[in-house]
């Protein structure tokens, strides 16, 4: 009874606690602006069954993309041991049973040998992911100045978290499985991995009993650890991935938004017969003021925008396959997606367990310390790392969880733009020229055709007279 109590006690302030994170970091999203992401449903379904369930970009990469697929199927399969966990923890010292989810005979067999099989290659495939992120000559997309400190030390953290939980899952059931065989009884389910390792624990009934304890209750405490870690870490994208790519884009990559007040301007100079709508009011029947072009901070992107910075695997594809990266300019659509969500929990909510800076001491670019002067834009993002981007969507098209950097940078030039003017020099030679000549060159309309007069005369036959 004591057993049950504790474990209550713990499973409420476990999911309290991560109840607690999550609508901290819901309360983040939600200071963006309003953005309609209602209707198609069944196309919005189709991509996240393939994208989001069926890790459908991972396999751009084979060997990351079969590594990760065996913790992502290892994570699914082995939670439903958990349930079984929480449903003894619960009422097995009760009613007392043990192994409540034994009733279905052959199905558990296959369940329980898939876990263990599947925790078994869980600790290689972390071991691999481990040696590619920390040997001599790590991997590129895993280095770089928005990786120093917190970053770093989180992706290993989580592998070692996760080794953690399968030593003591092993642990739990080579104990279990030694105590059956020691009083001749036969124990619900296969354990191919746990019968290879009985051999090492010792021979007394007693203190198996106490072994078997010890690795249930680090599994499932280890398990609610890891729950209230998520928040802090860059893994809670097994979560929040989902809606994410639920509520992705569904234009075509490569279509940018318009202002919707400069829209009307535009139509109404080109037809003088266009009415333009009424601004939007408030409640109370105020004409809302407009409001600013662009994105300066982060409750000017798009909620959606928010979301993806929370979704942001910190893979490094997106910026491994970055052509201003590549060719040594300064723009990292990682750094972008993650500056943005350290600004969020800077002005906003910030998660229980506490993400330090993610600037190393030898970072180019540290943050404003004054919050009060601090924005996303100049705060953090620069606009040298904004005007690299060539907007060719490579980012987009390569990120596994459909985050769209390139959304975030465009509304932030977009404020460069229109509301300070900002633009580089040879963008406003362009704009002078486009107000002026109605094209990017600086030539007169009526010198446009110029080079075909030109052509015509150069091949026109000379005319010889007799």
């Amino acid at each position: 009874m004591l057993q049950s109590i504790l474990f209550l006690l713990l499973l409420v302030a476990a999911f309290g606690l991560f109840a607690w994170q999550v609508r901290k970091i819901w309360a983040n999203i939600h200071v963006g602006r309003e953005r309609d992401m209602s209707g198609h449903p069944a196309e919005r379904f189709r991509k996240t069954l393939l994208v989001a369930f069926g890790q459908q970009k991972m396999f751009k990469r084979l060997t990351p993309a079969l590594l990760h697929l065996v913790v992502y199927v290892g994570f699914l399969v082995i939670n439903i041991e958990v349930i079984e966990i929480v449903i003894d923890g619960l009422f097995g010292n009760i009613f007392g049973f043990h192994r409540s989810l034994k009733f279905l005979g052959p199905v558990y067999d296959v369940l329980m040998a898939t876990n263990e099989i599947l925790a078994a290659l869980v600790i290689i495939a972390v071991a691999a992911f481990w040696w590619r992120r920390n040997r001599t000559n790590p991997v590129k997309r895993f280095t770089g100045v928005e990786l120093r400190a917190w970053p770093k030390l989180d992706a290993n953290v989580i592998l070692y978290i996760e080794v953690i939980l399968m030593v003591a899952l092993f642990f739990m059931n080579t104990a279990d499985l030694k105590m059956h065989q020691m009083l001749g009884e036969e124990m619900p389910g296969t354990f191919p991995v746990s019968s290879l390792l009985v051999g090492l624990l010792p021979s007394d009934a007693g203190t198996l009993h106490v072994l078997e304890r010890i690795g249930w209750w680090a599994h499932i405490t280890g398990i609610f650890i890891f729950l209230n870690y998520l928040p802090s870490s860059k893994h809670f994208h097994i979560i929040i991935s989902f809606p994410n790519v639920w509520y992705s884009r569904l234009v075509p990559q490569g279509q940018f938004s318009n202002v919707e007040s400069i829209t009307h301007e535009v139509k109404a100079m080109m037809d003088p017969s266009y009415v333009v709508p009424p601004a939007p009011t408030a409640p109370d029947g105020s004409t809302l003021a407009p409001t600013s072009f662009g994105a300066k901070d982060v409750e000017d992107l798009p909620w959606t925008n928010l979301m993806n910075a929370y979704s942001c695997t910190e893979c490094g594809r997106c910026t491994s396959v970055c052509p201003a990266n590549l060719t040594g300019k300064l723009l990292s659509p990682r750094k972008i997606i993650m500056d943005t969500r350290d600004r969020m929990e800077e002005k906003y909510e910030s998660p229980l367990i506490f993400r330090p800076n993610q600037y190393g001491p030898e970072a180019k670019h540290e943050p404003v310390t004054d919050l009060m002067e601090a924005t996303l834009l100049r705060g953090k993002v620069t606009p040298e790392e904004l005007w690299a981007c060539t907007t060719c969507n490579a980012c987009v098209e390569s990120c596994p969880v459909n985050i769209n950097p390139l959304e975030s940078i465009i509304e932030m030039r977009r404020f460069l733009v229109l509301e300070e003017s900002a633009a580089p020099n040879s963008l406003n030679v362009m704009f002078s020229n486009i107000e002026n000549n109605g094209a990017p060159w600086a030539f007169s309309p009526s010198d446009r055709f110029n080079w075909a007069d030109d052509l015509f005369a150069a091949e026109k036959p000379a005319v010889t007279v007799a």
